[in-house]
């Protein structure tokens, strides 16, 4: 770990039994689904057990593996009757399981309006999943509604996949203050870990500017009180590769697809450094104090290192 990251290392976005995150962006195409279930995927793939929920109504990333969502009960049943969770459980690779959506799951945000419960529905759900899963990774929905609060509710980090364009930069300092309000009523431990990168271009003057206004902006949160204090650009970027817009077509993960492609790789590197991460998080844990890592040794950077 750098000295960096040594001096945000008391801060404390993750918790529980699982690393439980929340993608959202609530910018369509940016990447969301196609980072959820390429991660997961390539987390499992290293040999954790992990959870994908599919809480987007388009189901986009249950048909990304393949799975039809008309086969049993789906995410939507284990959020009007939580305790029947495991029922819906799908086994969509080894060491994947998946919640499945289906466009029923629209309904949901009408069914359970009136229950004083509705913003919780998920986490209860999962307490009946306590201990089966190491990494649970949450696809939500591109809007701010009951699905993406249960999200947010269940959730211990926020991570925000978005390409470097000047536009996408400002809808992220929305989409923050959203996270920091919603939290501030609905979960209040629950912080940002930073952003993923996704169709990058490295060699666009555009995009480094963005990427380096990214870094001092995160750089500035330190030492604040604000949920993004620990946040950070989250390395490597996603480059922009055709393969990842070709697998789901077929129901595939990008490492089944195209294992070699520059987006598989990509993800499986990014896979890595979050597990190295939560690896010296638990380490680290051991000794009593509840901490986060945000530069993981030898894989993901401090957004603050490249300002020395």
């Amino acid at each position: 770990m750098d000295a960096a990251a040594n001096n945000t290392a008391n801060e404390g976005p993750v918790g529980g039994a699982a690393r439980t995150i929340a993608f959202m962006n609530q910018k369509g195409g940016v990447g969301k689904t196609t980072t959820t279930v390429n991660l997961a995927a390539a987390i499992a793939a290293e040999g954790r057990r992990t959870l994908l929920i599919d809480l987007d109504p388009q189901a986009h990333a249950t048909l990304h593996l393949g799975v039809d969502p008309g086969d049993g009960p789906t995410v939507y049943d284990a959020l009007v009757e939580p305790s029947g969770v495991r029922d819906a459980l799908r086994e969509a690779r080894p060491n994947l399981d998946l919640l499945p959506a289906t466009v029923d799951l629209a309904a949901a945000e009408v069914e359970l309006a009136q229950e004083a419960d509705r913003n919780r529905r998920l986490s209860g759900a999962l307490s009946g999943l306590a201990g089966r899963h190491e990494f649970v990774l949450m696809d939500c929905p591109p809007s701010l509604g009951l699905l993406t609060l249960n999200a947010l509710a269940a959730a211990r980090e926020v991570i925000i996949p978005m390409q470097a364009h000047f536009l996408a930069l400002q809808g992220v300092g929305r989409l923050m203050e959203t996270v920091r309000a919603v939290g501030q009523t609905v979960n209040p431990r629950l912080r940002i870990s930073g952003v993923v990168l996704c169709m990058h271009e490295e060699t666009s003057r555009h995009t480094r500017e963005v990427v380096a206004d990214l870094d001092a902006f995160f750089e500035g949160a330190r030492g604040t009180d604000l949920p993004w204090r620990s946040a950070r650009v989250l390395r490597p970027p996603i480059r922009r590769n055709i393969k990842l817009a070709e697998a789901p077509s077929f129901g595939q993960t990008a490492l089944e697809y195209a294992p070699t492609a520059h987006g598989a790789a990509d993800y499986r590197a990014l896979a890595q450094a979050l597990i190295r991460e939560w690896d010296a998080l638990r380490s680290r844990r051991g000794g009593g104090t509840e901490v986060v890592v945000p530069g993981a040794p030898g894989g993901m950077k401090h957004a603050g290192a490249r300002a020395g």
